[in-house]
């Protein structure tokens, strides 16, 4: 479709595009002179044509086609409308000045375009360096061109296997250098560090909490010195006093609690709640009393009423809390049953006979006509309770 530029200057052109080719264009990371050799760097038309039948595939262009070790560098594709245009300039011969004609012809719409935006991988050129420094090609030997006998694969040749690929990235990644990190005064680094001990590089909370694991053998009966030290210094108000005799008649009530179910039953500010539960509790790390705080000196192994006090984890997603998702979504575990590391061979007494006093007791951990505090967020645990 052609359409001349004698609209005048300024003027537009009504053009009907419904019936124009659809093309794909490649930025070529090149100057393209001979089209077949382009093309075989691109795997050839069949290549380009099934990749381009796949969304998902980027397309690979070898700089050296016919080395099967060449790494290649990959384009992203991406959508655009964009058209393909063919300008002619016609100038009249003869003619007095430098007036030209201008013809336009729409091509194709193109609608897909390849970008070689990436860098290309390190290469490995199979070479041998001889003794008296002359660099030799190794591909007649490595590749195997025609049938070998036995003998062939016997006789001594220099090892090349390069692999696959040398660089996981394409992209240039900025590194961004931190300095070291600061310490406080008399800080000492852990004596126990292994190959799986993450985080040495991040500056100790200084909130001096005690983590016990459901394997260890005790707990604590009394928080750190410099836990009381740390409460002792921010408990500068009689407020903060009598937030702590709240937080020890909570646990007076039960001994364990969760960090929802303390804020939601006293007034205090983040920043001080995280210096008063060390001073009051050891944090559970694992086990079913995880992410829980407990009292010094209670045991909730050594406690069969403990076990109404059992984390009940699940997440509400953002999305079907406001109702702009799916409410029937599968969510992935975040642990597996079948792989549980607790044992599961241990001999269990034979439990005594259960009375309707007993079932009434274990209903529930809260007094009649009370219900419990749910208070789900995102990204955090809901608290809730399992006579199991």
């Amino acid at each position: 479709m052609a359409a001349a530029a004698d609209a005048g200057q300024g003027g537009a052109v009504s053009v009907d595009l419904r019936h124009e080719r659809r093309m794909v264009c490649v930025e070529y990371p090149g100057l393209v002179r001979d089209v077949s050799k382009m093309l075989l760097t691109l795997g050839g038309e069949e290549s380009v044509s099934r990749i381009y039948a796949d969304p998902s595939k980027r397309l690979e262009l070898y700089f050296r086609p016919k080395d099967p070790y060449c790494h290649p560098v990959c384009a992203n594709r991406f959508s655009t409308s964009s058209l393909l245009l063919r300008i002619k300039r016609r100038r009249q011969r003869g003619a007095p000045g430098s007036e030209a004609r201008l013809d336009l012809q729409v091509l194709g719409i193109v609608a897909t375009v390849y970008k070689f935006q990436g860098l290309s991988d390190f290469q490995y050129l199979a070479v041998h360096t001889e003794p008296g420094g002359r660099q030799v090609s190794m591909y007649d030997k490595v590749l195997m061109l025609k049938p070998e006998k036995e003998s062939f694969f016997h006789q001594e040749l220099p090892l090349y296997i390069p692999p696959p690929i040398f660089s996981r990235l394409d992209t240039p990644v900025d590194y961004f250098y931190r300095p070291e990190t600061q310490h406080r005064e008399g800080y000492n680094n852990p004596p126990i560090s292994g190959e799986n001990v993450i985080g040495l590089s991040r500056a100790r909370r200084p909130h001096n909490a005690i983590f016990v694991n459901f394997e260890d053998d005790g707990v604590p009966a009394q928080p750190l010195e410099a836990a009381v030290q740390t409460w002792k210094k921010v408990c500068t108000n009689p407020l903060d006093q009598k937030v702590e005799k709240e937080l020890r008649k909570l646990f007076e009530i039960r001994p364990i609690w969760s960090r929802n179910a303390v804020k939601a039953n006293i007034s205090i500010h983040p920043d001080k709640l995280k210096v008063l539960l060390p001073f009051m509790a050891y944090y559970m790390i694992t086990g079913p009393w995880r992410s829980l705080w407990i009292r010094f000196g209670y045991d909730p192994r050594k406690h069969p009423e403990a076990k109404i006090y059992q984390v009940l984890d699940f997440r509400i997603r953002c999305g079907m809390k406001h109702g702009y998702a799916p409410s029937d979504m599968p969510v992935k575990a975040k642990r597996s049953a079948y792989n549980y590391s607790l044992p599961i061979t241990v001999k269990k007494t034979p439990s005594p006979l259960v009375t309707m006093h007993d079932l009434k007791q274990g209903l529930a951990a809260v007094p009649p006509d009370v219900l419990p505090v749910m208070r789900p967020e995102r990204g955090r645990a809901a608290e809730g309770h399992s006579p199991q």
